[in-house]
């Protein structure tokens, strides 16, 4: 069953005559599935907050399912949501990619909306984050701060963009550096990373990128074991150590959630494939360890302001 968020709150604003801002465009009410839980510290967390984000900023009802793995559990919830109204659902999940593009032809008046796939149909829409640029200056760090010259990217699929930007960025920060990849095939399969992790440890990588999701945590604890350091991913993963995780590229996706329900509720979101980057707002840098000199920090927000206004990269200039 489906988990109502509450709206206590906007509730008594509309008893008092307090009046929270209310949609008056297309949008209706807010569906989110996400394939494990709302509870993880990476990929759950991220959806959640975008549809926290929307509540709060829309004042719309917004609903959620977890445990969206299967194909027929997903038709369901889909139901369900129609049943109830929702007239635009997140998945946030790679799972979604080929559930969304079978399905959206049975639901003409649901908007769906997932994350870095490709699409087709009228009412679907994948957001693609451009996440070459937040590699290459997650690799300048790595490659400012390593001792060992040998860092790593424990990555999910060969097919991330911020894999070659890493390895740019930290040969252009430090061209003795050695980076080494591995790669989980799987978003979430610690069982496979870890392994993988302490392969690179063994061989001296110092810093590794952990660019996964259900992964990061155990991978993150475990360079803590080592008294070694890590490069968060996604979210601003800070909170795991500042001694450990030296910076984060963090992707926004509770503000592109609300950029996107703003554009659906305008009658002004397209479909297909839609690109985002430090441009747009939606992709910064993490908080950075005190281990990190401030001097070097100034010198990389100075590069990512550059790129910001040109889209070109230090390496490119």
């Amino acid at each position: 069953m489906y988990k109502k968020l509450a709206l206590i709150l906007i509730i008594l604003f509309s008893l008092f005559g307090c009046g929270q801002p209310t949609v008056s465009g297309q949008l209706q009410k807010v569906g989110l599935l996400v394939p494990e839980t709302i509870d993880d510290k990476v990929l759950g967390i991220r959806g959640y907050e975008g549809l926290l984000k929307i509540q709060s900023e829309l004042g719309v009802d917004v609903f959620y399912k977890e445990g969206m793995n299967e194909e027929s559990e997903v038709r369901a919830a889909i139901d369900e949501f129609h049943q109830n109204e929702v007239n635009l659902i997140f998945g946030y999940g790679s799972e979604y990619g080929s559930f969304f593009n079978s399905m959206s032809e049975d639901y003409p008046d649901i908007h769906f909306v997932l994350f870095n796939q490709n699409v087709t149909g009228d009412n679907v829409t994948s957001l693609n984050f451009e996440s070459h640029a937040m590699g290459f200056f997650g690799g300048m760090v790595a490659g400012e701060m390593t001792k060992t010259k040998k860092v790593g990217v424990l990555a999910a699929f060969e097919w991330q963009p911020e894999i070659d930007g890493f390895f740019e960025g930290a040969y252009f920060q430090n061209e003795n550096v050695h980076v080494e990849i591995s790669y989980v095939q799987d978003w979430n399969d610690t069982s496979v990373a870890l392994p993988l992790l302490n392969e690179m440890i063994d061989s001296g990588v110092d810093i590794v990128y952990v660019a996964g999701d259900g992964y990061n945590v155990p991978a993150i604890d475990r360079l803590k074991e080592e008294g070694l350091f890590a490069i968060g991913f996604a979210i601003d993963q800070s909170d795991l150590g500042k001694g450990t995780v030296l910076t984060s590229t963090v992707q926004h996706v509770d503000t592109l959630y609300e950029v996107v329900a703003k554009a659906y509720n305008k009658g002004e979101l397209k479909s297909g494939e839609l690109n985002f980057d430090f441009e747009d707002g939606v992709i910064t840098m993490g908080q950075f360890s005190p281990l990190v000199d401030e001097s070097f920090q100034v010198k990389l927000e100075k590069y990512i302001k550059e790129y910001k206004k040109s889209g070109i990269l230090p390496n490119q200039m």
